[in-house]
């Protein structure tokens, strides 16, 4: 039995619900595939600011780093929301912890199901088939650059975007090697025609280009891109993009697919990595067991094909997952009409059956 570490960080809201159940899917598959999980649980976000006034505590941080891989939930709490007293807020535990951790590339599949394509905001023709994964640079641009503040008098704020030739190449380098595993075509995205980082990132990209020539490499603007996974998301294959841009497209790429409890993430970088499922801490839902907790255990399939380069636990988890939406098992977001939905835990319970029944 191979022994792997698991840091288990569940967060706020669901993220213990649906945490949970990922922890299932992978006890079904280490069984079935021959691991030993050891997890050690850790605080984060709302849940850490009041058990030790901050978001990210040394402890956890020091959890994360002992662990082959971190299971996350989500952050957010509404008592933080629009609350300009809050000396701390969850979501700078996130921050924190990819900067701590050296997470500088998150992955954000996008894939429909077939069962599912009349769940999708678009037309059932456009998003069949789609199948496309997004690189986001993480630790860099907007939302780590400084000098950051307001004027004294309040009237004015101004934020620094910043990237160097180094943070954009190696975000770069993952996507051209993501597009040559993949079906050979890589979309850099960037604003190069206003904005100054977008010049470097596309002058870096070209650089690169030559490197990977098995590899078909376009550029486009961002907000042609918004606009084209709207009307042919079939058209991109990786998607390669910084920060603040990413976080953007990743959210809109992601109601494509008809629900944002479908759909996992990766963060890799130079330390430990972290899995966690898209959607937020979904605080109204909180205790209630309906949350869909699909996308933390593909976040867990993930796992084990980034983390632990096993393809066959994460093909295992995937089918599991794949047969829970088919034979219509799934919570009250993806219910389909006349078939009562079921729990957060039965639905936890039945795909971690299928995976150990290895169907």
């Amino acid at each position: 039995m191979k022994k792997i570490k698991i840091a288990v960080l569940p967060g706020d809201g669901i993220g213990p619900e649906i945490v949970a159940q990922a922890v299932k899917a992978v006890d079904a598959a280490a069984a079935r595939f021959g691991y030993e999980p050891q997890y050690t649980h850790a605080v984060v976000g709302a849940a850490a600011i009041d058990a030790v006034g901050d978001p990210y505590p040394e402890a956890t941080h020091k959890t994360c780093m002992e662990a082959d891989a971190v299971l996350f939930g989500a952050i957010g709490d509404p008592r933080f929301d629009n609350n300009p007293n809050a000396r701390v807020r969850p979501e700078q535990g996130l921050l924190a912890m990819r900067k701590k951790l050296g997470l500088f590339a998150n992955l954000r599949p996008v894939t429909t199901f077939a069962t599912l394509l009349h769940r999708s905001p678009l037309r059932a023709d456009l998003v069949e088939g789609a199948d496309f994964l997004c690189v986001r640079e993480l630790t860099g641009g907007l939302y780590f650059g400084r000098p950051q503040g307001r004027s004294e008098d309040g009237t004015t704020a101004y934020d620094t975007c910043v990237y160097t030739r180094a943070e954009i190449e190696r975000i770069c380098r993952l996507g051209f090697e993501y597009a040559a595993k993949r079906r050979g075509k890589l979309t850099v995205v960037d604003k190069a025609n206003v904005l100054a980082t977008s010049r470097l990132w596309r002058e870096t990209a070209q650089s690169l280009a030559a490197e990977y020539p098995s590899v078909e490499t376009e550029f486009m603007f961002v907000d042609n891109a918004a606009m084209k996974i709207i009307q042919q998301p079939r058209h991109f294959d990786v998607i390669v993009t910084e920060n603040m841009f990413g976080d953007i497209l990743t959210d809109e790429a992601s109601v494509i697919t008809g629900s944002l409890g479908l759909l996992p993430s990766a963060s890799i970088g130079t330390g430990t990595s972290l899995f966690e499922p898209i959607h937020g801490s979904y605080p109204q839902a909180a205790g209630k067991n309906i949350a869909n907790p699909v996308a933390t255990i593909l976040s867990a399939a993930m796992m084990f094909e980034y983390a632990f380069s096993d393809m066959e636990a994460g093909a295992a988890i995937r089918r599991a997952v794949d047969a829970s939406i088919r034979e219509n098992f799934t919570t009250e977001d993806i219910a389909a009409e006349g078939v009562t939905p079921r729990s957060t835990t039965e639905v936890g319970d039945f795909i971690a059956q299928r995976i150990a029944a290895g169907e």
